[in-house]
């Protein structure tokens, strides 16, 4: 049994997590500082992770930035952890984290590495259009997810992958390659493969901005870039100088029809919008100020919209 240290925020790191608290002794968590989110960000949100941690009774520390962070570095020095874990902690750790445990910081990165390293590897696979994706365990160093492979294990990524659903997907693939592997790394018996680095791709983190849909794009990829928008920061489109946002869309089979990119019309399966190649049916919107709803409804109570153009 193990003692470790984990360093993770999102859910994407709490299979993995609850996984070390089952099978070793996690001895602290690292964690961002909770953040004010929601209209006007009055609330105060913990992250998941730390949410886990004190759920076990298990030390919580949320440095702005951990290597400068004199209190924390000594709280992990006392730890003596075996080694640290890391789950898109969010900063890069520098040689002063690393250095720590003996048995180095080994991370779960959300993509099958070298393709996709950075902060959105999930969104930009699908985006791209990529047929599968996975999760890499590797030996973490200073560099952005450069260091050497100890196990990767791969998912298809489906028609209907959302970034939500598919990062879901890939926590619980990583907990499991985790604890299968973590033995033998422990035990000396891997031997770390060093990246090519000639095939690296980058996923830097999304701006909001980026949910804005480019109707002269082809319906597949835009139907790609909804769902790699999905849930944040969101697709959005512009609809009579106001925000729609698109939170469900399909292209359709049939593309004969010839529209304009962004131009409204109303077909047998519903509402669809003319993009730079095809047909994007839209299933579900939000207007502003509306709650989402299916196109049916939006619809009926906008007859007028046929003929518009979004963008």
């Amino acid at each position: 049994m193990a003692r470790v240290v984990f360093l993770g925020t999102p859910d994407y790191g709490v299979p993995a997590l609850e996984a070390l608290i089952a099978q070793h002794t996690v001895v602290a968590v690292v964690t961002q500082p909770d953040r004010y989110t929601g209209r006007g960000r009055r609330t105060l949100v913990k992250p998941p992770i730390k949410v886990v941690a004190e759920a076990h009774g298990i030390a919580v520390y949320q440095p702005e930035r951990l290597s400068r962070h004199t209190e924390t570095l000594a709280a992990l020095h006392d730890a003596e952890a075996d080694l640290f874990v890391l789950a898109a902690y969010g900063q890069i750790l520098r040689t002063n984290v690393l250095e720590i445990p003996p048995h180095g910081v080994i991370g779960l990165h959300a993509s099958l590495l070298p393709r996709w390293r950075g902060a959105a590897p999930v969104a930009a696979a699908i985006r791209a259009g990529d047929r599968e994706t996975g999760v890499t365990l590797m030996l973490t160093e200073a560099g952005l997810d450069t260091g050497p492979i100890l196990a990767q294990s791969a998912t298809p990524i489906r028609k209907d992958d959302t970034r939500a659903t598919l990062t879901a997907r890939l926590g619980v693939l990583a907990a499991e390659l985790l604890i299968d592997r973590l033995p033998a790394w422990l035990a000396s018996e891997i031997t770390p493969i060093p990246q090519d680095d000639a095939l690296a791709t980058y996923a830097p983190q999304i701006d909001k901005a980026e949910g804005l849909i480019d109707w002269t794009m082809s319906a597949d990829a835009i139907d790609r870039h909804i769902r790699a928008m999905t849930p944040w920061p969101g697709a959005h489109t512009l609809w009579r100088g106001e925000r729609l946002r698109i939170l469900q869309a399909r292209p359709l089979a049939d593309q004969s029809a010839n529209l304009l990119p962004g131009s409204i019309t109303v077909l047998e399966e519903g509402l669809a919008v003319g993009t730079g190649e095809g047909l994007l049916l839209l299933e579900m919107v939000q207007p502003p100020g509306k709650k989402p709803m299916d196109t049916d409804a939006f619809v009926c109570g906008r007859p007028d919209c046929v003929g518009d153009q979004l963008g």
